[in-house]
């Protein structure tokens, strides 16, 4: 196993004990942390690995992190409209 794709696997256990803590802001400030971090290891996943582990490290970290994805989404359907 590479170094990139441990690196990912630390961030998914650190990613299931923060949501498994007590929040007063509903884990959205470390949700922001996790993104910042997320974001350099999904490059080196895909730099280290190629593109199918990219997005397969990218599809794993959007189903944990899906609230601030579904309110981009939202988000950018009320910006640009349905079509």
């Amino acid at each position: 196993m590479t170094l990139s794709l441990m690196l990912a696997c630390l961030w998914a256990v650190v990613a299931n004990v923060l949501a498994m803590t007590p929040s007063r802001d509903n884990h959205w400030t470390r949700a922001y942390v996790l993104i910042a971090v997320g974001i350099p290891i999904l490059g080196f996943v895909t730099y280290e690995n190629g593109p199918w582990w990219g997005m397969a490290i990218l599809a794993a970290g959007m189903s944990m992190l899906r609230w601030p994805v579904i309110y981009l989404t939202r988000w950018l359907r009320g910006r640009f409209g349905k079509g």
